[in-house]
């Protein structure tokens, strides 16, 4: 089951391990303490608890242990019911030696010093404690390593030693409790399928209820709204299952269908609490007819249950082979989007997956799925309850969780064409706690046994011990994380991750309530402030000034939140800049490039860091020196590009390297486009966002890249006409490329080098097809120019003055426009040219106009073609309030064993990294793509999570991987794929198009 995270950061600032409390202990306790204790406030729906009432009755009364409980009014049983039991309320648990929780306990209520063992004589020696729960710290949860920290003797992470480290408490993860099977022992598995079911079942009439339906499962109990699980039952079989056993399903809707997945104890939760509905199970092969055929009977709900040998078959058609698949998973795939998918209403998704394994469905084959259920039928595959909960895994289109608040979402992944519907998503990752009672006695009685095991073990001479003893107490060991102030046995590999943890924090301030908030200074309102802004102000820790030329804009951007404010100022008043520098801790500037020298200068002189998204300029890297000796970093390229390709090429570059492969390729294509609803009958494909004249220059500049050994050289005057059609960037996109700039520096920034040794490196821009040669051709008659300068006096005649200027000869009315542009322009091309002019009100027009009507002013001085024509793009191509942008970022990397051999490339693999990311109504792609990684790089500074000075990119592990982290976080995740090298490569593409003649 995925995770909930114990506590926003905001909540719960970092500590040092090194400021460890060691609390003073209460008098020699002669009985073994066992603590209850209550699950972390801010969990708001966790009732669960480890032990039930009879068990502490029978721990007190058979087993002679004293039971502490900690109250908590959430708890599915009060406090008095364990009073009865025999149990003890106590306020922190500070006399128990094993303390019980349910999820990860709050790093405040974490005791870790040690208190006298269990005995009737005076004196006894001091015994460490031992604490029980869910820690989600084995696997190296970064988030958590705070926690484990707890646990481990402070020298393991770089700190000062602390007295006696062996009494430091022990962790105990039940995650970790397994047979000698290796499976899983305590666990919820069961009680998730059922919750899981009856949240998407009601999932499932919400997504009806959009289609116009009103379906029987409107009247589904939420498991949390009954006392018990027989009272569900009891609803669930005589007000949902007698409803379709008397009146049948909603014809329209056809026979409605759940698809079960799963073998384990969430997929058998599933199919016990299904029996409550007049269920018919029926086999894969049965789907297409069952569906098809208008005498299905409605008042039966027909349930499949999918088995990997339905749905997984070997690449070169072979069925399913259970041993050669976990053996080789790779060559298998899944067909479970045309051959089970498009028939279900339904899905419940219960079974695991791990990166190696191919999914069950990926994001291509639901555009696959949805094309094909709609032909079928109304509201199929509408919905889906993925109780796994595994973000982007054994599902791709599963991009976050959901809470039991707010159980169930829509989605629509990136590359789902518009006119398909978005799937209703159930995805709540702790369901279990929506079922209390029950869960927690089933878990109660599993991990009792385990528990009187290391009661005995913990007393002394408790060494005795029989053969289920042995099994137990061996079961516990296993489980163990830490112990004796060291990580125990087969996690000493945790030692990397909570070093990584604790440098990040080494710069953090302890929390008090009566500290100064951390103050970060934001110079620039523009688009991508929002994203960042908001960002920033989820830490109440932190105070946010954000100084534009534009009260009104600052004012605006501000105001939602209180430890955020705006004031203005003139970036050219150096004292006033100065000032407010001096009183910040961390600098965000979004200010156009040139300031940006400007700035680091002053951050310098007053020693505070910088951070910004743009690239980093021979003015920016002339300051790394002074920026070393006055202790600071100038973090720069920490947007989307630069950034974000950064930080996921050199995060996919890293981890080949790790796996002891040659890199010989890399190419990397990224573009800031309209969503493909917004791109049609518009000219070039393209809308602005901000100022046009950044693309229309970058039309003109030279190009330099390395292609199958070759360096290839495109001076700027050719490269509008050296595009590249048809990149197999997406299998529903299409778009054209355009080399960027030089990209053979990236051999260094990336460490492919030495040059000489990569086949292909190319870095370059994604436009839709169509962009190039229109752009070409307006800068054929002159748009693109930078001089000379000229007034006009209307719009449309801008593109006449153009081409005039150009050419040198006077073009005195439209008809010599006209004749010139019959010259100039391949007949072929001249009627796209002549309607994206009259589009763009660039010539006059007898017809209406299909673009905005309004106009903006004329400029008041003599300004150059380029900058008359950026001005009219950015109003006529503006975006509109409700329309949206797409952010695509594309990596592959060839890459092949090391020490393999070159020729014929049998050995290579081709590795992509991508992000699709569409605007929101309430932020653009791109805004959130170059404002979220400025604000997670700016806290990470503020919080003494770098430690690199100077003048930085975000090439260090240090900064890439928490960017990702954060940014996966948000949703804005790098997808990466694996595959066998064919013909339908990037760099493929590329050299059919340049080196063929060659």
């Amino acid at each position: 089951m995925a995770i909930l995270r114990r506590a926003p950061f905001s909540l719960a600032r970092p500590r040092r391990c090194s400021s460890r409390s060691y609390h003073a202990t209460a008098p020699n306790a002669a009985r073994l303490t066992i603590g209850i204790r209550r699950e972390d406030p801010l969990r708001i729906w966790e009732r669960r608890c480890p032990l039930t009432p009879d068990a502490v009755h029978d721990l007190v009364h058979n087993d002679g242990v004293d039971v502490l409980v900690q109250d908590c009014n959430r708890r599915v049983w009060g406090i008095n019911e364990f009073v009865k039991a025999g149990a003890r309320p106590h306020p922190t648990l500070a006399p128990a030696h094993i303390i019980l929780g349910i999820k990860e306990t709050p790093l405040p209520e974490v005791l870790t010093d040690a208190l006298p063992a269990p005995s009737v004589a005076p004196g006894a020696p001091l015994q460490p404690r031992t604490h029980i729960m869910f820690s989600h710290t084995h696997k190296g949860q970064m988030y958590n390593m705070e926690l484990l920290s707890k646990f481990v003797c402070p020298s393991v992470v770089g700190d000062a030693a602390a007295p006696r480290p062996e009494l430091l408490p022990t962790l105990i993860d039940y995650e970790l409790l397994t047979g000698e099977d290796g499976k899983r022992t305590v666990g919820f598995g069961w009680f998730a399928g059922v919750a899981g079911t009856l949240e998407s079942l009601n999932a499932l009439a919400h997504a009806h209820l959009e289609l116009g339906v009103a379906s029987p499962f409107l009247y589904t109990p939420r498991p949390h709204t009954h006392p018990s699980l027989a009272s569900i039952r009891g609803t669930l079989r005589d007000v949902v299952g007698a409803r379709i056993a008397a009146e049948g399903t909603p014809k329209c809707l056809g026979p409605i269908v759940l698809g079960v997945t799963g073998a384990g104890k969430v997929a058998d939760g599933v199919l016990d609490i299904l029996k409550e509905l007049p269920i018919q199970r029926v086999e894969v092969e049965d789907l297409p007819a069952l569906v098809s055929d208008p005498g299905t009977d409605l008042r039966k709900i027909y349930v499949v249950h999918a088995l990997p040998a339905d749905y997984f078959v070997q690449r070169d058609g072979r069925p399913y082979d259970r041993a050669r698949y976990y053996a080789n998973p790779q060559e298998y795939e899944s067909v479970f989007h045309t051959k089970i998918a498009p028939y279900l209403s339904l899905l419940l998704h219960g079974a695991g997956w791990a990166p190696s394994f191919p999914r069950l469905m990926t994001n291509e084959q639901l555009t696959t799925t949805l094309e094909k259920a709609q032909q079928i039928g109304m509201g199929r595959f509408a919905c889906v309850g993925d109780i796994s909960c595994d973000v982007e895994g054994g599902l791709e289109f599963l991009p976050r969780h959901s809470t039991l608040s707010a159980p169930f979402f829509a989605t629509r992944p990136s590359t789902l064409p518009a006119h398909l519907p978005p799937v209703t998503m159930m995805a709540v990752d702790i369901l279990p706690t929506a079922l209390p009672l029950e869960a927690s006695q089933h878990f109660s009685s599993v991990l009792l046994p385990y528990l009187r095991a290391l009661v005995r073990q913990t007393r002394p001479g408790g060494q005795k011990q029989d053969e289920r003893e042995h099994a137990r107490r061996e079961a516990l060991r296993r489980a163990t994380v830490a112990q004796g102030g060291r990580l125990a046995g087969e996690f000493a590999w945790l030692e990397q991750p909570m070093k990584v943890w604790s440098a990040g924090t080494a710069g953090a301030k302890p929390e008090s309530l009566g500290q100064p908030k951390k103050k970060v200074l934001m110079l620039g309102s523009g688009m991508v402030a929002g994203p960042a802004i908001e960002e920033i102000c989820k830490r109440p820790d932190v105070q946010l000034l954000v100084a534009s030329n534009s009260l009104v804009e600052a004012e605006r951007q501000t105001a939602p939140y209180p430890n955020a404010d705006p004031v203005l100022i003139d970036m050219k008043d150096t004292d006033k800049m100065r000032e407010l520098i001096g009183k910040a801790d961390v600098v965000i500037s979004l200010l156009p490039v040139p300031f940006h020298p400007a700035v680091a200068e002053l951050c310098i002189h007053q020693r505070k860091h910088l951070v910004t998204a743009s690239y980093i300029s021979p003015a920016m890297r002339a300051l790394r020196e002074r920026a070393v000796s006055a202790d600071v970093v100038l973090l720069n390229e920490i947007g989307l590009d630069p950034g974000i390709d950064h930080c996921s090429a050199m995060s996919l570059i890293s981890s080949l390297r790790a796996q002891k492969k040659e890199i010989v390729s890399f190419t990397s294509f990224c573009g800031g486009l309209p969503a493909p609803e917004h791109a049609d009958n518009i000219p070039l494909g393209y809308k602005f966002s901000w100022s046009p004249k950044g693309v229309l220059t970058a039309a003109s500049n030279d190009a330099k890249f390395k292609l199958r050994g070759k360096v290839v050289e495109i001076e700027g005057e050719e490269l509008l006409q050296e595009f590249v059609p048809d990149l197999p960037i997406s299998n529903v996109l299409k778009f054209e490329g355009i080399a960027n700039r030089d990209s053979l520096p990236y051999a260094d920034v990336y460490g492919l080098q030495p040059l000489s040794g990569i086949r292909t490196l190319f870095r370059g821009t994604l436009r839709y097809p169509g962009f190039c040669n229109l752009m070409s051709m307006f800068k054929t008659i002159g748009l693109l120019e930078t001089s000379p300068p000229f007034s006009v006096d209307r719009w449309t005649s801008l593109a006449r003055r153009s081409l005039e200027a150009k050419l040198g000869t006077p073009l005195k009315d439209s008809a010599s426009f006209f004749s010139v542009l019959g010259d100039i322009v391949p007949p072929s091309q001249k009627d796209e040219l002549l309607n994206a002019l009259r589009w763009l009100s660039l010539i006059p027009s007898s017809a209406r106009s299909t673009g905005v009507e309004a106009l903006p002013p004329l400029p008041g001085k003599p300004a150059a073609p380029i900058d008359l024509f950026a001005t009219l793009l950015a109003h006529k191509l503006r975006y509109l309030p409700y329309e949206r942008d797409l952010v695509v970022l594309a990596h592959e990397i060839i890459a092949r064993p090391t020490g393999s051999p070159a020729a014929g490339g049998t050995h290579e693999e081709v590795h992509t990294s991508s992000l699709v990311a569409y605007g929101t109504p309430k932020a653009s792609a791109m805004s959130r793509t170059v404002g979220l990684p400025v604000a997670f790089a700016a806290l990470q500074v503020l919080d003494g999570g770098v430690t690199l000075r100077g003048v930085q990119g975000p090439t260090h592990s240090e900064i890439y991987g928490n960017v990702l982290a954060r940014l996966g976080e948000a949703g804005l995740g790098m997808t990466e794929t694996v595959r066998r090298r064919d013909a339908r490569t990037v760099e493929q593409r590329l050299e059919t198009h340049w080196l063929s003649g060659l």
